[in-house]
């Protein structure tokens, strides 16, 4: 008897896929505390960046069918 592999809702909540297949993520340290933080590095935090290549094949084994 086979069950379907679910999908890790914290995963799908934090990356999502583009058009062309590349995973998107948000910058750490953007939520809180950011007084100590310079205006320069609060800028360069903002909007989303590419996940490194090494975190690829686990994060799309964690989307399951929202990865492609």
């Amino acid at each position: 008897m086979s069950h379907k592999m679910k999908t890790h809702k914290a995963t799908k909540k934090r990356f999502r896929v583009t058009a062309t297949g590349k995973l998107m993520h948000r910058a750490s340290g953007t939520s809180h505390r950011n007084v100590r933080v310079s205006k320069k590095r609060k800028r360069t935090l903002r909007g989303t960046r590419p996940l490194a290549a090494c975190m690829v094949k686990s994060v799309t084994r964690a989307l399951n069918k929202y990865s492609y």
